[in-house]
């Protein structure tokens, strides 16, 4: 009985508490309502944070950014192997180029398809849409072109759709897919339509024009990286992209700006990097990561008499011997013939002459509030110089497109450094003068000339010059085949999948390297053959 008793005693309990639970369901759902929280996304804030992201204020490239890229394209180096993996290739740093891929998907592509989900089918917000395609595609080139194969058609579903491990695109489908999206939200943008990000936009302010230049640019770009494994296609997004307008006023500049004080997020994250790793206590000697020019960089711009020598680079002279040999009282030296690069081979040691060597000059290259310059009409004119070149453009010669983007890549320095980096026209011309377009050599020689001056022009950016590197072979950089390197003393044609794809998302992985070949540094991706 007391069995019984005990069992009717343990239903009727039961039968109690689902009452009490119906009858307090609606009172228990509310309590579980964060009343601060956002239920619908309002694309202008994400927009303005996956720009600011995408622009890599996040340091994209992981610690001491600035002496990966950099250090691969032979800018800077240093006698640290640690911080000079760009320009060494240490094999025990090779993870160390995992970090854009880490940095992008919870930020800048998820933050861009949220605001691209939040305006599709609002027929009034076409504008902020087509911009929104338009930066994704900025963002996914970027990661693409890095590693590859990549997550991209289902990318940035995880929030919505459960897809947690997204597929690996093959990267020949992921180009056609992008170039196809800038030619639609080009040709979406609509001037009669009032409706823009304004303000929320950090890059153009909302207007519709400019963001139809920047996409019709990227469409060069992207363009032209195509010609190694698909000339015709080439030819077609070239051709479209130079008829459809691209950015060859100074005013239509694609930059992200920033500020020197507050925050450090609000300043330049390549700038702040820079600072953070060798050149906080600027006095040419107390450089953190072992971090200087080097002497390829350096001496390139020596032998031709660039104008731009004295504007970005330094020596610190005059110090005496301070507490631990720290040199006080030193200024900073812009004289031409007294810079002097480093070389890539220093190893592990700061070398006693370690203050003679140059590097960013504070009052140019260094301001926290310079701005990022993501395409500029420099670059625009190098890349019609190219199309020139192969007989696909004909609205003006190579030679004058050439010595336009060495004119507007001269003039670039008054924008990053609000003036105090200024050169003048006639220092343009001189220039010019002295080292002119080849125009008697061959198309390779001439190749050589573009991209060797793309490569000057580009600085302190480096992911373009390295693209351009991989599809050219320009500038002839003579690579470093430094002790323990991982790619047999070659410049490495990829980056590193991070280690984290293997054990969250391995099937995908293994079939992005099935398709693509060994996740290592020496991999050549689909464009780059």
């Amino acid at each position: 009985m007391q069995k019984y008793i005990r069992k009717l005693a343990g239903l009727l309990s039961g039968a109690l508490f689902v009452l009490s639970l119906q009858s307090c369901d609606k009172g228990y759902k509310s309590l579980n309502i964060n009343p601060d929280a956002v239920t619908s996304p309002t694309p202008e804030y994400v927009f303005t944070l996956a720009e600011y992201e995408g622009a890599g204020y996040n340091g994209h490239y992981g610690s001491s950014g600035s002496n990966f890229l950099m250090g691969t394209m032979q800018y800077t180096t240093s006698y640290n192997d640690v911080a000079g993996f760009g320009s060494k290739y240490i094999t025990s740093q090779v993870n160390s180029s995992s970090g854009a891929f880490n940095a992008a998907y919870p930020d800048e592509i998820n933050e861009v398809s949220i605001a691209i989900k939040a305006l599709k089918g609002n027929a009034a917000r076409i504008n902020e849409l087509a911009e929104a395609r338009i930066w994704r595609v900025y963002c996914y080139s970027k990661l693409t072109d890095l590693y590859g194969d990549i997550p991209y058609f289902q990318a940035g579903s995880g929030y919505d759709s459960s897809v947690y491990k997204p597929a690996y695109d093959a990267q020949k489908d992921i180009y056609a897919d992008m170039l196809s999206e800038l030619d639609a939200a080009a040709a979406s943008l609509d001037p009669s339509k009032s409706a823009t990000f304004g303000t929320a936009d950090l890059i153009y302010g909302g207007n519709v024009s400019q963001w139809k230049k920047f996409a019709c640019s990227l469409m060069l770009r992207l363009g032209m990286r195509l010609t190694k494994v698909d000339i015709t296609s080439a030819q077609s997004w070239v051709t479209r992209a130079i008829a459809g307008g691209v950015i060859t006023d100074d005013a239509d500049i694609a930059k992200m700006s920033y500020n020197s004080s507050g925050q450090d997020i609000n300043k330049n994250p390549l700038i702040l990097d820079m600072w953070n790793a060798d050149y906080i206590s600027q006095n040419g000697f107390s450089n953190t990561e072992g971090g200087k020019y080097a002497d390829s960089w350096i001496n390139y711009l020596q032998a031709t008499k660039d104008p731009r020598l004295p504007v970005i680079s330094v020596v610190w002279v005059g110090g005496v011997p301070g507490a631990g040999g720290v040199p006080v009282g030193g200024t900073p030296d812009t004289t031409s013939s007294i810079q002097k690069g480093m070389h890539q081979t220093i190893a592990n040691a700061r070398p006693g002459n370690f203050v003679t060597y140059s590097e960013p000059n504070p009052k140019t290259v260094l301001l926290l509030n310079a701005p990022r310059l993501l395409f500029t009409v420099a670059e625009s004119n190098f890349l019609m110089a190219e199309a020139a070149l192969r007989g696909w453009y004909s609205g003006a010669t190579v030679t004058s497109l050439y010595n336009a983007g060495v004119q507007a890549a001269m003039r670039q320095w008054s924008v990053i450094t609000f003036g105090a980096g200024t050169i003048s026209s006639p220092q343009a011309n001189d220039y010019l003068a002295a080292n002119p377009f080849n125009t008697a050599g061959s198309i390779d020689q001439q190749m050589e000339q573009i991209y060797t001056q793309f490569w000057v022009s580009s600085f302190p950016e480096a992911q373009e010059p390295y693209n351009n590197y991989r599809r050219t072979g320009y500038p002839a950089l003579v690579p470093n085949n430094y002790p323990t390197n991982a790619t047999g003393g070659q410049i490495f044609r990829r980056c590193i999948y991070p280690i984290s794809e293997q054990n969250l998302n391995n099937t995908n992985y293994q079939a992005a390297i099935a398709r693509q070949g060994a996740d290592d540094l020496m991999t050549h991706i689909w464009w780059d053959k």
